[in-house]
């Protein structure tokens, strides 16, 4: 695929994204940029959380852990299913009787300022982290496959990359967001089926032989039962991944703003029912994608990469022919804007809404200060992109998880403890200590579980485990005179 091919698919596909946002950006005010005026349709809305949720990271890391965990990771997705339940039944009708705007406004209804305070800046934490990784993904493959050959250093096409979305996403906010990670959304789930139809077409497989290659070879294994210590022992992976949803999802305001976007309740509901479908099924594809690369690469004698995330972009843009190298460059691009461009949205509202006093700021100042935080955010991805770049040398799909379950345990312990035990206050000046200092213990208790739990390995648990010490130390400060009641 040439520079210049690449050049003109990405003016188009940026040009469309534009576009889209001065058509849904128009007449729009801070409040449209925050709720989207609560009138987003149910179905729009499911269909960008696809894009929102799955993200570069799934695009590439997904496929190429396979090759050293086989497809175990659906065993995670299995347990997002539980936990989009409970995110159904109990957060969504908590969030829209309470007619939040940023979820963590909860908390301070419930505990105080502290607990507030700190619930917003755990989420800050960690979506900028993650974010910022997911883009790293994007700018790092527009990297190998234009820019190197332009002579442009990665610090300029991680500048370009952070420009562009600032560009469609300052005005309309999640009004246009709904709408933009719709189209990329689109581009997403086609590039994603095109390439694993032109694979099975060079492997010559049947469908029929297509089910055989999965379920006997080592590759396409998916349920593990063998060692409890392992980290993708099957009881692991399914609590983890029903956790790790509840959190990244259910106790996020990126995803939930999208769902509070909706009409009502009723109708959110339906938007995460059926996105919980997609997902499932989008997810599984991506597993058999990775294993038919380690296939091909394996009769095709062709060498595996040093890092397993460079496996989808090496055989997409030097083997599989120019329609794939499209549809991979189509679908990087589209999973990894979807993501980056709502959570900077996300970003930009909690900051304004739970640290800047938003409501009680004139329109001029409302303006001002959103534009000068989203702005802010921007610069931020910028410098996290770069400063990752230099030691990154593992795959991220490993990174942002095991991350979150460091931050969105103490989210999981709060909103818990709020919910499970109403008559009981905690000291909301101490939950900061509390929420730095257990996810403190947990990680040491991470670094040393082989020594000191005979050789257990915490896989994606460990937002569970985080979440009930943290859980162990609200108890420790609650009100005395809470405990009468």
């Amino acid at each position: 695929m040439t520079s210049t091919l690449i050049i003109i698919i990405m003016v188009l596909y940026f040009g469309a994204l534009i576009f889209i946002s001065y058509l849904t950006s128009r007449n729009s005010d801070t409040d449209s940029f925050f709720t989207g005026n609560r009138q987003s349709p149910w179905y729009l809305v499911a269909f960008g959380m696809i894009g929102t949720s799955i993200s570069g990271i799934t695009f590439i890391s997904v496929p190429g852990q396979v090759g050293s965990i086989g497809m175990s990771y659906f065993q995670v997705v299995l347990g997002y299913m539980i936990g989009y339940f409970v995110i159904g039944t109990v957060l969504m009708p908590l969030y829209y009787r309470l007619n939040l705007v940023s979820i963590y406004s909860y908390l301070e209804q419930r505990f105080g300022y502290w607990t507030y305070k700190t619930g917003s800046l755990l989420f800050l934490v960690s979506r900028t982290i993650g974010s910022s990784l997911r883009l790293y993904l994007a700018a790092n493959v527009l990297q190998i496959f234009l820019f190197d050959s332009l002579n442009v250093p990665f610090v300029v096409t991680v500048g370009i990359t952070i420009l562009l979305i600032w560009v469609y996403t300052f005005r309309g906010g999640v009004k246009t967001i709904i709408w933009t990670d719709s189209f990329q959304t689109l581009f997403l789930i086609s590039s994603l089926i095109i390439c694993v139809l032109i694979i099975i077409n060079r492997l010559n497989l049947s469908f029929s032989h297509l089910y055989d290659l999965v379920s006997h070879n080592p590759y396409g294994k998916m349920f593990r039962f063998e060692d409890a210590n392992n980290k993708i022992f099957f009881p692991k992976q399914l609590i983890g991944g029903a956790f790790l949803a509840i959190t990244m999802t259910g106790l996020d305001q990126d995803l939930m703003q999208k769902n509070l976007t909706c009409k009502n309740l009723g109708e959110a509901k339906k938007n995460l029912l059926w996105f919980s479908v997609t997902a499932l099924f989008v997810n599984f594809l991506f597993l058999l994608l990775g294993t038919l690369l380690y296939q091909y690469s394996s009769i095709n004698n062709i060498p595996l990469p040093s890092k397993p995330d460079s496996l989808f972009p090496l055989l997409a843009l030097n083997e599989f022919g120019l329609l794939t190298g499209i549809f991979f460059l189509l679908g990087i691009t589209a999973s990894s804007y979807a993501s980056a461009d709502s959570a900077l949205t996300a970003l930009t509202t909690s900051f304004c809404i739970d640290f800047l006093n938003f409501e009680n700021k004139t329109d001029a100042q409302k303006t001002k200060q959103k534009f000068n935080v989203h702005v802010g955010f921007s610069v931020l991805f910028f410098a996290i992109i770069i400063i990752f770049s230099w030691f990154n040398n593992s795959s991220l799909v490993g990174v942002v998880l095991t991350a979150a379950g460091y931050t969105y345990g103490p989210l999981l312990a709060l909103f818990s403890f709020g919910l499970f035990h109403k008559n009981r206050m905690i000291k909301d000046k101490l939950v900061p200590f509390v929420c730095v200092l257990c996810p403190v213990l947990v990680w040491f208790l991470d670094a040393n579980s082989q020594l000191l739990l005979n050789g257990y390995q915490f896989g994606y648990e460990l937002v569970l485990i985080n979440g009930i010490i943290t859980y162990l130390g609200l108890w420790l400060i609650i009100k005395k005179e809470s405990l009468i009641i």
